[in-house]
């Protein structure tokens, strides 16, 4: 896989990065070493102020570097700026590169990660929506068709339990963040910074619905507090079966639903359908 290593000097050099040699020269980079960092799958690495990770879908990619170029400042959030090549593109020998931010993600503030979301989501309500949306097939893809009615979902007893459950929405859609609750980032005296931009075409408060099921499965959120989390996000319980659809069905297109997967999830299925 493309990025698996560090990137090669090649690619420091079309991005500007440090003091690197000429492309093609021979001699060791001069004061220029990068580091893996522990996020990202282990495949994005830092250099100095600069983030450069491989790239999945070349036009998303690109997509989402132009929109954060142009994105005003916002006190409600910070976000990563690209970093362009020095030919002024967005991506060279399969990689990108995005400024580095301060701060250090925390799962438990799901209530201060929502609000950065709904800040983000707010400032990026008039994008158009991307082409690539409707052609993406990895299994997050997939299982937010399935979430949303566009497919069918997995057979699982679970899943039949939140389908039954769904209701029409009427809230309109626009680009959203749909993995938040691990991609804010808190630093003191600054606002969260929204990174690893994972879009989805959805209502803007779906990606506050995921952030709060992804709390309550995995990192200690009550069940019971589910509701409190939406106060004031129209269609918000909706939202929240459709997110918890969402998360089981992307388990199950990754092979990785087991019974100790169903142990976790019903608990919090029990509680949903129970909030009315």
């Amino acid at each position: 896989m493309l990025g698996a290593t560090k990137p090669a000097d090649e690619v420091l050099a079309a991005f500007g990065i440090g003091a690197v040699r000429a492309v093609g020269t021979a001699g060791p980079v001069r004061g220029v070493e990068p580091e893996r960092l522990a996020g990202g799958r282990g495949l994005t690495w830092r250099v100095g102020d600069v983030v450069l990770r491989p790239l999945g879908d070349v036009e998303e990619s690109i997509w989402k570097a132009q929109a954060l170029a142009d994105i005003r400042p916002d006190p409600g959030f910070r976000t990563a700026r690209p970093v362009a090549t020095v030919e002024g593109g967005w991506v060279h020998g399969g990689w990108e590169a995005w400024e580095r931010l301060s701060g250090s993600a925390d799962e438990t503030r799901v209530e201060d990660v929502i609000a950065a979301g709904v800040a983000f989501h707010a400032a990026v309500a008039g994008l158009e929506r991307p082409e690539f949306i409707a052609t993406s097939d990895d299994p997050w893809s997939r299982a937010d068709r399935m979430a949303w009615e566009e497919d069918v979902l997995p057979r699982d007893r679970l899943l039949d339990r939140l389908a039954a459950e769904f209701a029409p929405v009427s809230s309109p859609s626009q680009v959203i963040h749909g993995d938040l609750l691990g991609n804010v980032l808190f630093a003191p005296g600054e606002p969260p910074a929204v990174i690893d931009w994972a879009p989805y075409w959805r209502p803007a408060a779906f990606g506050a619905a995921i952030a709060a099921v992804d709390a309550v499965c995995w990192h200690g959120h009550p069940a019971d507090g589910l509701a409190a989390l939406g106060t004031g996000l129209a269609e918000w319980r909706q939202l929240v079966v459709r997110a918890m659809a969402f998360r089981m069905a992307t388990l199950h297109l990754l092979d990785a639903w087991s019974e100790e997967m169903a142990a976790r999830h019903e608990p919090v299925i029990d509680a949903i359908v129970r909030w009315r």
